[in-house]
């Protein structure tokens, strides 16, 4: 017997039978846009480096409210590992599993159909309705979004509200919004010390045993507390390269790469001065390469939030936590425009995991709940 799906997931399922990896779209923005087309909506491709970028709009008068998402996707990993095949889409006991079915096209097929019917039903009443995606958010982010909101912000072009379809739902659907997040700060530290044979330590200077005290130390501190809406600030060291591969050669250099993701609380100002600091005060030979990834940005409790929480109650019968945890989205790009911002998807315990997958229930579910949030805000 033939299953029969909902538009959503028979999009879902053409969605991630395309091989999108990161920085590749493979179609799949072009075949949204003829879709956006055919209700009327105006297409607009912005591609830079490599990377596809769609904007597309229904109506020029404010207040304007915008669908943003991703069509790329990460690597599979080691395909033998996953039950059935990675891009193959495959739906058992209600689930399709395949990579990026829950970051994020489960949320960028949601979005499309929640649209394609409220416009279908002539629901638009004020404002106007855009569409932004990219192939460039699982990537380094360079050539994505931030390009489309140069664009954007060039011709005073303004996104009033805006929903990341990003899965942020936790053990059900609906159970966490996420209406901000923390800041992302990389770091790169270059200890130097000086090569020699492990027989004669008298003669070298091993980097590694002197940077030990620092290391311990660096993780050792307590940043800050958060606040009402931020968890507070952490430091995770990622990765740590010295040696040259002989057993008995004491290294020249030790190289540590962290990361922190920090809350308003503390800047980067004093992360940096503190860091600084610490090799000062441990006399080590450093070199600090900082990367900036993200500042911290939130949406206050408003008429968004308001909106996205009314729908999630009206769907799932639960009451939305507003969230700043987890780790970055484009909606960093977007929230200093002064657009309200929150990201609002599916459940999100198998992103980037062999067998990632989402509920198809949950996804119609999800497209009915930006339906409902675009009846409040436009209808």
């Amino acid at each position: 017997m033939t299953t029969t799906y909902s538009d959503t997931i028979e999009l879902l399922v053409n969605l991630v039978q395309r091989d999108s990896v990161t920085p590749e779209d493979k179609g799949c923005q072009s075949m949204l846009g003829e879709r956006l087309e055919r209700i009327g909506f105006t297409l607009e491709s912005i591609p830079s480096g490599g990377v596809s970028n769609l904007w597309a709009r229904l109506g020029t008068e404010a207040p304007l409210f915008a669908f943003a998402g991703h069509t790329d996707v990460v690597p599979t990993g080691e395909v033998q590992d996953w039950s059935s095949p990675p891009f193959a889409a495959h739906i058992v006991d209600d689930h399709l599993i395949g990579r990026g079915a829950a970051d994020m096209k489960g949320g960028v097929a949601a979005m499309i159909t929640a649209i394609e019917r409220f416009v279908g039903a002539g629901a638009l009443k004020n404002g106007s309705i855009a569409v932004l995606l990219t192939s460039d958010e699982e990537g380094p982010a360079t050539d994505g979004t931030c390009k489309v909101i140069e664009a954007l912000e060039a011709r005073q072009e303004k996104i009033d509200y805006c929903i990341v379809g990003e899965p942020t739902s936790d053990q059900q659907l609906g159970d966490i919004i996420r209406h901000g997040r923390r800041g992302s700060l990389g770091a790169t530290l270059l200890i130097r010390g000086k090569q020699g044979h492990v027989a004669y330590p008298q003669l070298a200077d091993n980097p590694v045993h002197r940077a030990l005290p620092a290391l311990a130390e660096l993780t050792a501190i307590e940043w800050d507390q958060g606040n009402a809406h931020f968890p507070p600030t952490t430091l995770q060291i990622s990765n740590i390269h010295a040696g040259t591969g002989a057993t008995n050669v004491i290294p020249g250099q030790l190289v540590v790469e962290f990361n922190l993701r920090y809350s308003p609380e503390t800047s980067i100002a004093t992360i940096q001065q503190t860091v600084d600091e610490l090799c000062s005060r441990h006399q080590l030979q450093s070199e600090l390469t900082w990367k900036d990834s993200a500042r911290p940005f939130i949406t206050s409790p408003g008429t968004l939030t308001d909106a996205v929480q009314k729908a999630i109650s009206d769907e799932a019968g639960i009451s939305a936590t507003l969230d700043t945890g987890g780790g970055t989205s484009d909606g960093r790009f977007i929230a200093p425009t002064g657009a309200q911002v929150i990201e609002f998807g599916p459940i999100n315990a198998t992103i980037h995991q062999v067998d990632e997958r989402v509920s198809c229930s949950d996804i119609d579910a999800l497209s009915r709940i930006y339906e409902s949030t675009l009846q409040q805000l436009l209808g």
